[in-house]
């Protein structure tokens, strides 16, 4: 009797219709931060209504082949995981100080491109420093992600930053109605109702926004129905030196995000990422990022959102994601589809990007339940790592005074509290330290470099 070798959940391909809406899911999820890149960085540039709505179709473009490169796989590229791309929030101030200060867009897209090919081949080197990546990290840098998250979700809620009513109770009162509807889904619905939950979340709230004046589709009428996108649409790209170094800062702290995610989406779908398929992973972001470079628009990068969708939904095959992928080409390639999505207001994505963000951070207590506190200087790893994280988040300005590389490390919380935890815990799990020196609040002390397993011996075994 023949046997069928089980298929991992991540490899599992659902059924059409659930493809499509739970792919329609991830990319309501990830919108509006994917197109918040191109709106910043051109409204800087004070490009025109036209190329504006270029870069952005261009955007969504290649988050989509960048998704299903990463998702599907190509030879050694893609990490194989449901893993969303999209901008990098790390380069927009960088992109912003290169555009306006005289290189304009093609010293944008040379400084992208450059970065990319650094992506790259840096990516086998990062590979191999998985083993820094215990539970102890990897819980402290998926709980900082999900914290790091949580005000995005909050501008969302109150109508979006720099609306006119923000903070008007109305928006809040409908963030808070969907996410009512996402909880309700969540608890009471069928199964797989239950993990569309946040795709009605979205859809009930768009249907109450309409009548109450939340949202416009105007924009729909005037959108173009194709838009493609060509290569080095606002000129040749232009080698900078100075656009060059800044933008090879933001590759190395993009590195450090996406090995972040892509951990956290390892541990979320019980298929752990090995220093291979982590190579592989931050290789395929290099690929996008030329591509990026190429087609007129940015540097790309994991996208945490969405791996918190995958955390609250339970739904970790890679080919939803994929389709997800599938329907951002649509979008680049329809401009008019794009304006559709577009038109969710703000505070409906906030009600469920709360739900979402907050699954992140429960992921990352959950991984650190693993870890052991006791006699050692865990405790300390994790408070000093979330401090540092949180602290640009809650005073943004905290780092104005410090130069632009250091600004583009630091002030993204994630980066900043990923390299902390690695820091601290070779300094205290993996250097030896001086015989006698004490260990949490054990006088004797341990000897450093054992980790948890030292922890579990009496002081004679050690001796």
């Amino acid at each position: 009797m023949a046997t069928t070798t089980p298929v991992h959940p991540v490899d599992e391909v659902p059924p059409v219709r659930q493809l499509a809406a739970f792919g329609l899911q991830h990319v309501l999820a990830m919108y509006a931060g994917a197109v918040a890149v191109p709106l910043i960085v051109g409204g800087a540039m004070q490009l025109s209504a036209a190329d504006l709505a270029y870069l952005i179709t261009a955007d969504l473009l290649v988050c989509g082949v960048a998704t299903l490169i990463q998702c599907v796989g190509l030879w050694r590229f893609g990490v194989r995981l449901p893993i969303m791309q999209g901008c990098t929030f790390a380069a927009v101030s960088p992109m912003v100080l290169i555009g306006t200060t005289g290189g304009g867009l093609p010293a944008v897209y040379g400084s992208v491109i450059v970065a990319g090919l650094a992506i790259m081949l840096l990516a086998p080197v990062f590979g191999r420093l998985l083993r820094f990546f215990p539970p102890l990290v990897t819980g402290t840098v998926i709980l900082i992600i999900g914290v790091s998250l949580l005000p995005v979700a909050g501008n969302w809620a109150a109508g979006g930053a720099g609306a006119q009513d923000f903070g008007a109770p109305k928006n809040l009162a409908l963030a808070a109605f969907v996410l009512a509807v996402v909880l309700g889904v969540q608890r009471f619905a069928p199964v797989f109702l239950s993990r569309i939950a946040v795709l009605i979340g979205i859809a009930v709230g768009l249907a109450v926004a309409v009548p109450f004046g939340f949202t416009d589709f105007g924009g729909v009428g005037d959108a173009d129905w194709v838009g493609i996108s060509t290569p080095f649409h606002f000129g040749a790209p232009v080698f900078e030196t100075s656009a060059v170094a800044s933008m090879l800062v933001v590759a190395l702290v993009t590195m450090t995000e996406t090995a972040g995610d892509l951990i956290a989406v390892g541990e979320l779908t019980g298929r752990k990422v090995a220093p291979r398929s982590l190579a592989d992973g931050l290789r395929a972001d290099g690929l996008s990022t030329v591509l990026g470079g190429v087609f007129n628009t940015f540097p790309y990068t994991a996208y945490a959102q969405n791996v918190g969708l995958v955390g609250m939904t339970r739904v970790r095959s890679r080919w939803v994601v994929a389709t997800a992928g599938g329907i951002l080409v649509l979008l680049g390639l329809l401009p008019k589809l794009g304006a559709v999505v577009a038109a969710v207001p703000a505070p409906v994505l906030g009600g469920a990007g709360l739900v979402m963000f907050g699954t992140v951070a429960a992921s990352g207590l959950r991984t650190l339940a693993e870890v052991d506190f006791r006699g050692n200087h865990n405790l300390t790893v994790v408070a000093v790592s979330v401090a540092v994280g949180v602290l640009p988040i809650g005073v943004p300005t905290v780092y104005e005074k410090f130069p632009d590389w250091f600004q583009t490390v630091m002030n993204s919380g994630i980066s900043a509290g990923c390299l902390t935890a690695i820091v601290l815990n070779l300094l205290f799990n993996h250097l030896p330290v001086k015989a006698g020196s004490a260990v949490g609040g054990d006088p004797g002390g341990l000897p450093g470099g054992r980790g948890e397993q030292a922890v579990q011996q009496s002081r004679e075994e050690i001796v």
